[in-house]
């Protein structure tokens, strides 16, 4: 790109979606666009022609080569959609020439006032056109066009003030949703629920004459069909325990008024139930008390289904998990991989340089996040994306907008370089010479760079165990590898590496050999077949350790041993060309359940290894009963309040699977918890308040198109595991380090 190109920002009056896929630039007069994904200029033709260029229509753009599925789909839909809009105009302007002498002599007739005070719109019929094109089918096939004289002035306003009709009903029907959540004091997110349009286009399919429920309606049938409805699922998913397995999750959480709170669940392919909560106050203290309940639980699921048992790394955890594996032979207890993880997160954020450079970066982020005039700026040099990424935890949420701010590094530093920042109060106060300093230092971005290199690894794998879209139980051993690896490669010298590595071991120790996440990665496909001979004989261990527990008959344990065989020499199916094309397209269990029909013994205990989660839930939904529930005396309520809370929750685990990413305001309140560094100030002066404007303050856009293409976080655990160093994991003591070096020299 030349250099005389100068960025400007995309405001957010322009709504068409192309906008968000392309960058605007100023080169004298002229404003050229440039596509994010392969970095095609093009010098005229507008935003018509790069939604065409992204679509890969035929026009007068080429085909962007780059551009992910869904994008293209959805400027292929756009422009439909502009070809159906010009349709309807051409509808509602035969209409009103059919029927403006009629609106012209009822006006007459009654004596009313013609001059009409319009509303603007957001896109009126073009003022200065002259005709309408309307294309007639010929008797021959050809499409014919004819004229039609441009409308009157009368016309045109009847036309218009019928397309502002449509829009003040919308606003209307946007208004009564408001005042009904405001007055009822639901939280605005609610209009985010997967139900929320459905039930809207409901109430519209009914007409004029539709009722809403009464309060008892919905306290006694229509709550007692739901439970119902819930229950079906559940027993449609526990159908499938079987075959494929499930774990038993164990969340334990502090309520407000200290109670401690203990909600069961259960995880298998088709997704997280929810069983129940239990009021463990009086109990979690007690390892006896605490193992009866676990106990109570998994017999309610069925033995012969579980798994694993999942739960905190606390010590009452890891004493009533080993009694429970005691009494049942066939189970693991397993420590929740997130906690461990977030711990690593922790632990690498408390050395000194780190914790000294995201300080820096907060203090950048809380200066621009409490003003709306610089939020504003920054959101449109940054084409919409917010500077703030929030993860699941805080430690995530810190990396993670980290590394947000190295990949809008230009677009901060063209912020506080622009007419529109030095001409900004903001811009003179010590704050803003700080944050112009940081900003404007190479320092700071190369060390911020580093940072989010060597965390990345660790943010997918978090990423990979608290997701719904596949079964982690396959990726977890190779996410903790791939860490090492990238930190190794960072930083070569293996004194520096060390301190990470020993910080991972440290929180990874309970996991570090566990049999299931082991036989996780031997029987994962994709990583079996790229990992060298050595490290399968040091795993294999482990994995017969997995078979011993899980199959309790010795004559099955003896088959499987021996179609260990098939699957290591890539025999019969196993070798096939389409099975070794999807050792890197099919979820592991599927591959197993295509390809692995001539070892069934090992199949059938692959499925239901890799079918499993190695995770707690790590977000909960708000608003839940739990403490009412627990809290009321009377066993009708406490009932009903059970049921609500078993909907509630499952309604929620289930849209949790298909929920569209976080479009939520980096400033509400509600991801406070998660955000609170990086948004608020130490203390709010009269000065700060009378200096911000919430109304001002434009929407944030939600999109992250600007920063390229996303990788898949387990497409980006690659291939090739052939470090022994790794697998074996690194030395303790600087003596042996010391003696290594000197048998080296």
């Amino acid at each position: 790109m030349g250099s005389n190109l100068e960025p400007v920002p995309v405001t957010s009056q322009k709504h068409d979606p192309a906008w968000r896929h392309c960058q605007m630039f100023k080169n004298g007069e002229r404003v050229q666009l440039k596509c994010i994904y392969c970095g095609k200029i093009f010098k005229g033709g507008g935003i018509h022609r790069i939604k065409e260029h992204l679509a890969g229509q035929k026009g007068n753009a080429s085909t962007c080569l780059r551009v992910q599925p869904d994008v293209r789909l959805l400027m292929q839909e756009s422009l439909n959609g502009v070809v159906m809009k010009k349709r309807k105009k051409k509808k509602l302007a035969e209409e009103v020439v059919s029927t403006c002498n009629e609106v012209a002599a009822l006006t007459d007739s009654c004596g009313l006032n013609t001059e009409v005070d319009l509303l603007p719109i957001a896109e009126p019929l073009e003022p200065t056109s002259n005709l309408f094109l309307i294309q007639d089918e010929g008797g021959n096939g050809r499409k014919k066009k004819r004229r039609i004289r441009k409308a009157s002035s009368s016309n045109n306003n009847a036309m218009v003030l019928a397309i502002n009709q449509s829009k003040r009903v919308n606003n209307h029907v946007h208004m009564a949703v408001a005042r009904f959540l405001l007055d009822a004091r639901v939280p605005l997110d609610a209009v985010n629920s997967v139900y929320f349009q459905p039930m809207i286009d409901m109430i519209a399919s009914q007409g004029a004459d539709v009722a809403g429920p009464s309060y008892h309606d919905l306290r006694s049938w229509v709550l007692k069909a739901s439970v119902q409805e819930v229950r079906n699922d559940i027993d449609q998913c526990s159908s499938t325990w079987a075959r494929s397995g499930c774990s038993v999750l164990v969340d334990e959480w502090i309520t407000g008024k200290g109670k401690t709170l203990l909600n069961f669940f259960v995880y298998c392919l088709e997704g997280t139930m929810f069983l129940r909560s239990v009021d463990a106050s009086s109990l979690i203290n007690s390892m006896d008390s605490l193992y009866e309940l676990l106990k109570e639980v998994v017999e309610e699921v069925g033995v012969r289904h579980v798994l694993q048992v999942v739960t905190s790394n606390e010590e009452r955890y890891v004493l009533a998990g080993k009694r429970l594996t005691d009494a049942y032979p066939t189970l693991f207890w397993t420590p929740c991989a997130a906690q461990s993880i977030e711990l690593m997160l922790e632990d690498i954020k408390k050395l000194e340089w780190i914790d000294t450079i995201i300080e820096q970066a907060k203090s950048i982020s809380r200066f621009i996040y409490n003003n709306n005039i610089l939020l504003n700026m920054m959101r449109k040099f940054t084409f919409g994306v917010d500077l703030v990424d929030l993860g699941v935890t805080r430690s995530a949420t810190d990396f993670l907008t980290l590394s947000r701010m190295v990949k809008i590094k230009h677009n901060l530093q063209s912020m506080v370089t622009s007419v529109e920042w030095m001409e900004s109060p903001y811009s003179k106060k010590p704050a803003g010479f700080a944050v112009l300093n940081y900003i404007s230092n190479q320092s700071f971005w190369s060390t911020c760079s580093l940072i989010t290199r060597l965390t990345d690894p660790i943010l997918r794998l978090l990423r990979i165990v608290c997701g719904e879209e596949r079964p982690a139980m396959a990726y977890v051993f190779a996410g903790v590898y791939r860490a090492k690896e990238t930190i190794k490669k960072e930083l070569v010298n293996k004194k520096d590496y060390l301190v990470y590595w020993n910080i991972i071991d440290h929180r990874w120790e309970s996991l570090q050999r566990h049999p299931l996440h082991v036989a996780g990665f031997y029987l994962n496909p994709k990583f079996f077949y790229t990992t060298e001979e050595d490290v399968h004989l040091n795993i294999r261990s482990l994995v017969y350790d997995c078979i011993e527990k899980l199959v309790p008959d010795p004559k099955i344990q003896d088959k499987i041993v021996k179609e260990t065989t098939s699957y290591h020499n890539s025999a019969g199916d196993f070798g096939r060309k389409m099975a070794v094309r999807a050792r890197d397209t099919l979820f592991p269990a599927e591959w197993w359940s295509t390809y692995g029909g001539g070892c069934p013994n090992l199949a059938r205990l692959a499925i239901r290894i890799l079918s499993q989660t190695s995770g707690l839930i790590r977000s909960n939904p708000k608003g839940i009963p739990f403490e009412e529930m627990h809290e009321t005396r009377n066993c009708i309520e406490h009932q009903r309040l059970n049921d609500l809370a078993f909907v509630q929750y499952n309604l929620w685990l289930r849209q949790r699977k298909n929920m569209e990413p976080d479009c939520m305001d980096t400033i509400s309140h509600d991801k406070m918890e998660l955000v609170h560094n990086w948004v608020s100030k130490t203390e709010l002066s009269l000065e700060d308040m009378e200096s911000s404007d919430w109304m001002t303050v434009d929407p944030p856009w939600g999109s992250i198109a600007p920063l390229g293409p996303l990788v898949d976080d387990v497409e980006a655990l690659g291939a090739g595991f052939d470090d022994f160093e790794i697998f074996g994991g690194p030395k303790d003591s600087e003596e042996e380090i010391g003696e290594e070096t000197t048998l080296n020299e």
